[in-house]
């Protein structure tokens, strides 16, 4: 895949998980090229890129569109991102350094400044820093691209939460237990504080989820 490919692929990818393009939105290769300035090659490796990663599905003398969010697939990454976190933060509770932690304390701070005075996306940019943080510290030096190629259809999901009055404070707070258990080296506690907060964070958007159900398909489509 050309360089020229790979930005293409990132702008769109970024841009179909923050829901600015909608879910089952049509989507035109020639309309991309000019939009990227570019020829036809690299904005079709983008679109077959994003079609293999479930964003957006290409149907036959019909055309290509954004793939509609899926309950199924939400749910599937959820699960699979929940073990593989829960694995990081209890290997990473046995290993963490006071300089990791001190970098955890910076990020939830990050978010509490964001509460008060910054851009929702941004709090998103930071919660996924502080997990990628966590992952980095468990030692397991790839699983945090696992989690994320996970998390992706989750991720899409998780742009419906961030209306919820009281939802990041509450996550913020979250947080907050899931550091003092690092710190204290205590790998039964932190699992279940990142259990108690992902799990609390996944209901909010599934909630959300069944108060939008035209941005829903039926049946997972692409893939």
């Amino acid at each position: 895949m050309t360089s020229k490919s790979e930005k293409i692929y990132q702008l769109m990818r970024r841009e179909i998980i923050r829901l600015e393009l909608a879910p089952g939105a049509a989507i035109s290769e020639k309309d991309l090229g000019r939009r990227f300035q570019s020829s036809r090659t690299p904005v079709h490796e983008a679109v077959q890129r994003l079609a293999k990663e479930g964003l957006v599905v290409i149907l036959p003398q019909s055309g290509t569109y954004v793939c509609r969010l899926s309950r199924q697939t939400s749910e599937e990454g959820f699960i699979i991102r929940r073990a593989l976190e829960i694995e990081a933060v209890r290997r990473a509770a046995t290993r963490i350094s006071p300089s990791e932690i001190m970098a955890l304390r910076e990020s939830i701070e990050d978010m509490r400044r964001i509460l008060h005075d910054g851009p929702l996306l941004d709090y998103i940019n930071v919660d996924d820093t502080f997990h990628a943080q966590i992952a980095a510290a468990s030692g397991l030096v790839n699983i945090w691209r696992f989690i994320n190629q996970a998390k992706v259809h989750l991720d899409r999901l998780r742009h419906l939460s961030t209306p919820v009055p009281g939802h990041l404070e509450r996550v913020t707070d979250e947080h907050t237990l899931i550091v003092d258990a690092l710190e204290a080296h205590d790998r039964d506690k932190a699992e279940l504080s990142l259990r108690v907060h992902l799990d609390a964070s996944y209901e909010v958007m599934r909630r959300l989820g069944d108060q939008q159900s035209h941005l829903f398909a039926d049946e997972p489509e692409g893939g």
